[in-house]
């Protein structure tokens, strides 16, 4: 059932980035960036098993974010891909600090979440340095590959060799960054393998998958239906 999920889960993201473009255009975008960065980073403390090996969960919507920052890359240049990662960065570090600041706060008695939020943010600042690391490494990586992509080979013909090949790349190095930091000596050597090994598995799935949508957008962009704004 959890590949059923993880293909629900798929689908909802991206159509949710889809709609957010098409409503609000660059707007849109900017406004997933932080979702999916805080999502990410609250699903990736749990641990599930898919397609027989043991991964985490929040790959899918932080995959998305790359989709995000190449449609901006593509539609808007480089300058608007870079604000949307700095917007994502400040974001975590915000959520990173103001949840952890609220464990300090004695619960009331009629309080039953405490445990819950300390289960979960508690291991929040190892991650969030993790994510920070590997984020700002592998969306910079990102963002300058694509305009290199861009520039040897323009054109709609080339968009999905552009796409995929600088998230995948990307994404390798946010994989081997992420996993070490944030996950060394928490499991052991063969679960942080396998977590490895599933998670870039699937963000390279999800950059797969995502190439029609880049498309999309820059079908709409052209056409003149996206808001200016």
């Amino acid at each position: 059932m959890n590949e059923l999920y993880w293909a629900i889960m798929l689908i909802v993201n991206f159509f949710a980035i889809m709609l957010a473009f098409r409503v609000w255009g660059k707007l849109g975008l900017f406004i997933w960036i932080p979702i999916s960065v805080i999502v990410a980073n609250i699903q990736v403390t749990k641990t599930v098993v898919l397609f027989g090996l043991e991964a985490t969960l929040g790959n899918i919507v932080y995959a998305t974010s790359f989709l995000a920052t190449d449609i901006l890359s593509e539609c808007f240049g480089k300058k608007d891909a870079s604000r949307a990662v700095a917007i994502g960065f400040f974001s975590l570090i915000v959520m990173t600090i103001l949840m952890n600041l609220a464990l300090f706060f004695h619960p009331a008695p009629s309080d039953f979440v405490q445990e819950s939020m300390v289960t979960i943010f508690a291991i929040m600042p190892r991650i969030a340095l993790g994510s920070l690391v590997a984020y700002l490494f592998s969306q910079i990586h990102d963002i300058h590959a694509f305009a290199f992509l861009k520039k040897r080979f323009p054109g709609k013909r080339t968009l999905w060799l552009r796409n995929n090949l600088s998230t995948m790349v990307s994404q390798l190095i946010d994989t081997i960054l992420f996993t070490l930091i944030a996950f060394l000596h928490v499991y052991s050597w063969d679960v942080l393998w396998q977590i490895m090994v599933t998670t870039y598995l699937l963000k390279w799935l999800v950059a797969a998958l995502d190439t029609p949508f880049m498309y999309l957008a820059r079908k709409w962009q052209d056409s003149g239906i996206i808001p200016s704004h």
